[in-house]
Parts: structure tokens; sequence; C-alpha cells
């Protein structure tokens, strides 16, 4: 069953913090080290300081970035520049963003949901890692906060839920454009028969994470770590919840960034094995955004398995032949783990191909989400190829987390990010 509460949110003072988009940020698994310098320097109460301190020499057990963080987060309530609700709420929250040239409107809520250990009712569709969820920890135990929300996914085709939610809303108590250009928007609501209807409606339902699996999980060994009981406020976490069929919502392709030593004839010979191999004749001497965009165009498709590979001597187009290898090869999986593209990519190429094992994925591969990027890494030598693909399908990612599968690392990404800043929740 899935239980969800209204919870007392800690926000910035308004009196004392007059632009939201100088103390707000990205999520912290997106801050680069260049971008975290620069939110420090736009003012002495971002949150960046919270979610992701600096690292200092001679830190120590006693001294370091998670207590530091404690001790920020107890100052700034303390001296009023973040203040605790006083009656429970759920938080109505919008992003209006511009994507592929079209506009959206994400729509959303701040609540707490109750942990499920099990992963029964909340499925994850990506593996999690030991060394994020041993920082997430060591933060969480320190702070004894939810600083910033993870976003998970509920089913509702009729749109009974935000129907409802909007009816309430009128003036939002936040309204900013965050570090991403995208304008953040949030309410406040203290109804009682809204959140007994919301609280009604989930109950049955089945959560999927979108972004926040590390969080997640290390919500879950906290919990398990201080003996939480069904009831404690330690079993429970701050999540954004989104309606899976709301429009609002994009998931962008991960590119893959390659370091090989064969040569392009060799790749191209293996890849012919499974794949159509078609080289795009194209001018390359234009801006890499107009590449990209040729490229994404070519790959485009509803009922094939296709993505560019892109080497300084030339870009070419790979086509799968035929599903079937994939059920010879990895008979184990499911249907829907292998007829994924980064499944594929993997299992065929990256794997099959190149070389490259789990043990060397970490060094040889790396990821980007902006095709342009994917195109300037290779032509400047940092990497040797990269692949272009196309994005994961929503309907893809409730099948595998459904079955309890997991996606290779970095298939989706999704979009709005939500900003970090706007509520945070003490336990």
């Amino acid at each position: 069953m899935v239980s969800v509460e209204p919870f007392r949110g800690i926000l910035y003072n308004s009196e004392k913090i007059h632009d939201l988009s100088l103390v707000t940020s990205p999520p912290y698994d997106i801050i680069s080290p260049k971008m975290q310098e620069e939110l420090y320097r736009k003012s002495e109460y971002n949150i960046v300081r919270l979610i992701l301190g600096k690292i200092l020499p001679g830190d120590d057990e006693r001294n370091n970035r998670y207590t530091r963080a404690r001790d920020l987060f107890n100052k700034w309530l303390e001296e009023g520049i973040l203040i605790e609700d006083r009656e429970p709420s759920i938080y109505p929250y919008k992003v209006e963003y511009r994507v592929n040239g079209k506009e959206k409107v994400m729509r959303g809520f701040f609540i707490l949901l109750k942990l499920d250990h099990e992963y029964r009712q909340v499925k994850a569709h990506e593996r999690t890692l030991s060394k994020p969820k041993e920082d997430r920890l060591k933060l969480m135990r320190e702070t004894k906060a939810n600083l910033e929300p993870i976003e998970l996914l509920y089913m509702d085709e009729e749109d009974r839920i935000m129907e409802e939610v909007e009816k309430h809303l009128d003036r939002p108590c936040i309204d900013v454009v965050g570090y991403d250009t995208f304008r953040h928007r949030l309410w406040r609501v203290q109804d009682d028969e809204l959140i007994r209807f919301i609280k009604d409606e989930l109950r049955d339902e089945v959560l999927y994470i979108a972004d926040g699996h590390h969080r997640y999980q290390t919500s879950v060994d906290y919990a398990r770590e201080v003996g939480a009981g069904e009831n404690d406020p330690r079993n429970y976490m701050m999540v954004v919840l989104a309606n899976m069929f709301d429009e609002g919502l994009t998931i962008l392709p991960t590119h893959r960034l390659v370091r090989t030593e064969q040569k392009l004839g060799e790749i191209l010979e293996g890849c012919r094995d499974h794949f159509h191999v078609e080289e795009i004749d194209m001018d390359r001497e234009g801006s890499p955004d107009r590449i990209s965009r040729e490229i994404q165009d070519i790959i485009r498709t509803d009922d094939e398995h296709r993505f560019a590979l892109y080497h300084r001597e030339g870009v070419y187009v790979l086509t799968l032949k035929d599903e079937k290898v994939m059920d010879r090869l990895v008979p184990e999986r499911s249907k829907a783990w292998r007829t994924l593209d980064v499944s594929i990519l993997h299992k065929l190429v990256i794997e099959g191909v190149l070389g490259i094992t789990d043990e060397t994925l970490e060094e040889r591969v790396k990821y980007t989400r902006d095709t342009a990027t994917a195109i300037k890494k290779v032509d400047g030598g940092e990497f040797d190829l990269s692949f272009i693909l196309n994005p994961t399908k929503i309907e893809q990612i409730k099948e595998i987390a459904s079955m309890g599968e997991h996606m290779p690392q970095k298939s989706t990404y999704f979009l709005p990010k939500l900003l970090s800043g706007l509520v945070m929740r003490r336990f």
C-alpha cells in the first residue's frame, strides 16, 4: 500500500532572501566542480553548501563537508534564513520550460512518502552504486533531513489528482527562474479534503522512481540503521510525485563517449554482423549543434533499433537486423530489457565489438545527454568515438521497473530536473 502524508516544509525566508535564484541549485548529482564554484559565489546561503559542500584540506571525522552542512542548516534555521511551516502541507509544483522547440509544463506536488523497503509498490529501473549511497548516507546522518526531493511517477490516465490539486491554486508562494532558465512555481496547500483524496487515489498505486534511485535507497538504509518503526518520521521521505501521463515530462537520450584503440574499419566490420551499416554523407564543417540536429533527425524511428556512430573519419547509422540475436545472447532477460536500444548497444557493440567489459566500462565509457557535446569531444580528440541514441520510452521504463529489472547505467535522463532549495524537510 502506498502511504503519503503532508509535512511541515522548510522554505527560504522571503523577507531575508529576496532573490531565490541566488540560493537554489540543480540536484546534487548533476553539479560539476565548475558549477559548484559558481553556486558558492552566488550566495553565502546557496543550498549547494548543504547538498554538495566543498571538501577542504584537513577534513577529518569531526570536521568535514557533512558536519559543515549540519551546522549551516541549523544556523540558517536559528537565524531565520530558513523557516519551517507551522502546519503540515502539500506543495504543488509546476515547471515551465522549452525543449526541442516545444513549450512544456510539468506538474506535480511535494509530499511525504512512506518508504517501501522491499520495492513492492515503489519500483526502480536503475541499479544503485555504493559510493553515491555512502555519500548521501553520511549527509543524512548529520543533517537528519531531506534537503532535496526525488521524483516518482504514478499512473493517472484521467489526470484526476492534478485536476483536483489545481482547483486549490491561486498565487504561488515561490515563482523563480532557475539555473536551467526554466520557470519554477510552488504553492502551499493545507486542504484536508484534498489531502484525503490524494491519499485514497494513491493507496493502491504503483510508483516508479524517475530521478533519485540512490537517495531513495539511502533513505531505506538510514531507516534501517536507526531502527525506524512503521510510522516513524525517519521511515518517510520528501518526494515530488508527477503523473506518468503528464505531457510535460520529457526523457532525453544519454549518449556514450568511448575510448578505444580499434581502427574504425575493424569496428564497422564487427558491427555488420548484426547491423545494417550506412555512412552518412554530411557537411561536418558546420556547428556541432547543426550536425547534432541532423544526426538526430536521421536516426529517429518508432519501430527500429537505430543509433549513430560518430568518428573523426566518418558518421555511420547502425540499424539492427534482427531482434532475435538478443534472445539468443541474453535469454535470461525479459523481452522488454532485450529490446532496449541501450541494451542492444551495450551487448552487441560496446561489449561484443569493442570488448569493453563491466570491469573496464567506467574507465572507457563516459556519458552525455548533449548531442553536440558527443560530437565536440570526439572532434577534439578527448574520445575516439561516440554513440548517439534515441530516448528511452516511458512505457519501457515502466515495464522494466515492474519486472524488477534494471536498465544499463545512464539509460534515461528526465526533464525537467527538480530545483533544489524550494522545499526541505527535517525528521
